[in-house]
């Protein structure tokens, strides 16, 4: 009879990760469970009516905005130093001391642009302060 030769077993020496990933995973799990539970706060709060269709039947003052950084205020077109002296000029008309100051930005502005303009508007005396977006349609879902 003949012997085979014993072999010797090599002890394992890499780590499995095979559990790692299945705690990791669950962890996950309940993490996508419960966030959605914490993300509003339990306080009773009385949200504000949304007013986009009085916004647009009344009358308005519009400071229009392109992606280059050029200003008009209605049809006028403004440099960026003479926005608040021309807002000034067209908050002095008569009747126009509350009327709504509508901003359309672009889409491509950046914020801090779109925020210096606002404080103009507010230094000009602009009670009532807007930001124009696009309204989304049926059709558009």
């Amino acid at each position: 009879m003949r012997r085979r030769p014993v072999t010797q077993v090599e002890p394992i020496t890499k780590i499995n990760v095979t559990p790692i990933i299945d705690v990791a995973l669950v962890l996950v799990i309940i993490l996508l469970v419960t966030a959605p539970m914490l993300s509003v706060a339990d306080l009773p709060v009385n949200l504000p009516q949304a007013r986009t269709r009085e916004a647009e039947d009344e009358r308005n003052l519009s400071i229009t905005m392109a992606s280059d950084g050029s200003l008009a205020v209605d049809n006028e077109r403004v440099a960026a130093e003479g926005l608040t002296s021309a807002l000034a000029r067209h908050l002095a008309l008569p009747g126009n001391q509350d009327i709504l100051v509508i901003v359309r930005a672009d889409t491509n502005t950046p914020y801090a642009s779109l925020r210096d303009v606002l404080e103009q508007a507010r230094a000009a005396g602009a009670a009532r302060l807007a930001v124009a977006t696009r309204q989304k349609t049926e059709e558009g879902r």
